[in-house]
C-alpha cells in the first residue's frame, strides 16, 4: 500500500479538532484513519505559526496564522479587561463556528450568557453547537469540503458553486450546487465577482470588410471561425497589450501575444501563433472588431497569404464578438491580480498558463455543459474516428 498524502487544508481541519473542538488526539485519529504521529506533528505545527511563527522546512498550514495570532492576542486582553466588545471578532468575518470555539475559549474566564450577548448569537445556540460537536466527525465531509477549497482556491478566488459542482463532477464526484454553496460557507470561500463593463454602441459602419460572422457563433468544427481581439493589461507601471486568436468550435484559445504597443506587428504574431498551433488550416473565417490592428494592409496580407477570409463587426457593437468579450472578461476578473504585474515578463507568463492552460484545459464552460475545451474537441475527435 502507497503513502498517504494529505493537503495542507486536510492537515489544518484535522489538528483544529484537537485545539479547537476539544477532541482528545487518539478520537481524532480513530475518525480521520491517521496515525498519532502525524496529528501530533500537525498540532504542533499549527500550534506553532498561531504564535505567530514561521515554519523553516515544512509550508505553512494556516495561510491566515499571523491573523489567529493576533486574534489571540484581542482575547487575552479581553480577559484582563473583563469585556467583550462585539467589533473584537466581527470584524475579521471568520463564521458562526469560529465565533463558538471563540466562546469555549472565554467560558474558563467569565460567564458563557455574556460571551454569546456580546458576540451576537442566542446560547441555546452555542449549547446546540457543543452537543452536535460531540456526536462525531464527519470524515467524508471533510474530505469533500478539502477537494472544494482546492478547487477554489486552483481558480484563483474566482469560481463560484456552479463552477465548482462541475469541476467535482470531472473529478467523479457528484453532489448538488446547494451542497457545494454549504461547504463554501463552511470553509469561508467566496468567489469574486466582476464588475459591470459599460459599453458603447457607435453609430456609423466601416463597409469595407462585411460582418460576415453575423453572430452565427455555433460552429460545428474546428478551425471554421476564429475570432481575434485585444485587452489591456497592467505591468511594470504602464500598459501592456494581449491578443488573443479563440476557435470558436470550443471557444480555445488558439493563439495569443503580449506586446508594449498595440499595433498590427502585435495582432499578426497572435495569428501567426495559432496558424502554427494548429497546423496551417486554410480556408478560415477570421472575425474581428474594426480595429486599425485589423484593418491594417499588412494584417490584411497576412490574412490573404494564408487564405482566410475576414469578417468584421460593426463598429461600437461589441457583442458581435461576444466570445471574445466574455474571455477577457473572465481574464481579468478570474485571474489577474487587481494591482497588476511587476513586468510585462511576468504578465506574459500569467496569461499564458490561463489562456492555454487553466481556461482551455481546466475551467468548465457553460456553453460546452461543463466541459473544458480540450475535452470538447478531444471528443469530436473520438467520434471522427468511430464514424
Amino acid at each position: 500500500m502507497g503513502r498517504r498524502h494529505f493537503s495542507p487544508e486536510f492537515k489544518l481541519e484535522a489538528a483544529s479538532l484537537v485545539l479547537d473542538q476539544d477532541y482528545s488526539v487518539r478520537e481524532a485519529c480513530e475518525s480521520l484513519n491517521v496515525s498519532d504521529t502525524a496529528m501530533r506533528s500537525w498540532i504542533n505545527q499549527v500550534e506553532a505559526e498561531r504564535s505567530g511563527e514561521m515554519p523553516e522546512a515544512r509550508s505553512p498550514l494556516g495561510p491566515e496564522h499571523r491573523r489567529i495570532a493576533e486574534l489571540e492576542a484581542q482575547v487575552r486582553r479581553l480577559e484582563q479587561e473583563k469585556t467583550i466588545p462585539k467589533k473584537g471578532y466581527r470584524s475579521l468575518g471568520r463564521g458562526r463556528d469560529t465565533t463558538f470555539s471563540l466562546i469555549d475559549r472565554l467560558r474558563e474566564h467569565g460567564s458563557v450568557a455574556i460571551a454569546c450577548q456580546a458576540l451576537g448569537v442566542a446560547r441555546s445556540s452555542y449549547y446546540h453547537y457543543r452537543q452536535c460537536r460531540r456526536r462525531g466527525i464527519d470524515a467524508e465531509r471533510l474530505a469533500l469540503r478539502t477537494h472544494v477549497t482546492r478547487c477554489f482556491n486552483e481558480s484563483r478566488g474566482s469560481a463560484g458553486s456552479r463552477t465548482l459542482r462541475t469541476r467535482l463532477a470531472t473529478d467523479g464526484v457528484e453532489i448538488g450546487r446547494f451542497k457545494v454553496r454549504r461547504l463554501m460557507q463552511e470553509a469561508n470561500l467566496v468567489s469574486r465577482q466582476p464588475r459591470k463593463a459599460p459599453y458603447k454602441h457607435a453609430q456609423h459602419e466601416k463597409p469595407d470588410v462585411p460582418n460576415r460572422l453575423a453572430r452565427a457563433f455555433a460552429v460545428d468544427r474546428p478551425d471554421k471561425v476564429w475570432c481575434g481581439d485585444i485587452t489591456y493589461i497592467w505591468a511594470d507601471g504602464r500598459w501592456c497589450y494581449l491578443a488573443v486568436v479563440m476557435d470558436l468550435f470550443a471557444r480555445r484559445v488558439v493563439g495569443w501575444a503580449v506586446s508594449d504597443r498595440p499595433d498590427a506587428r502585435l495582432t499578426e504574431s497572435a495569428l501567426s501563433h495559432a496558424w502554427q498551433q494548429r497546423g496551417h488550416p486554410r480556408g478560415v473565417m477570421f472575425h474581428s472588431d474594426q480595429g486599425v490592428q485589423y484593418a491594417a494592409a499588412s494584417y490584411m496580407a497576412a490574412l490573404s497569404r494564408r487564405g482566410f477570409q475576414q469578417s468584421m463587426s460593426r463598429r461600437g457593437n461589441c457583442w458581435d464578438n461576444a466570445p471574445m468579450e466574455r474571455l477577457f472578461r473572465s481574464l481579468k476578473s478570474e485571474w489577474m491580480p487587481r494591482g497588476g504585474y511587476e513586468s510585462i515578463s511576468a504578465a506574459r507568463r500569467d496569461a499564458g498558463a490561463y489562456l492555454m492552460g487553466y481556461y482551455d484545459s481546466v475551467r468548465p464552460h457553460q456553453y460546452l455543459d461543463g466541459d473544458t475545451p480540450a475535452m470538447a474537441e478531444e471528443k469530436l475527435n473520438s467520434l471522427s474516428k468511430i464514424a
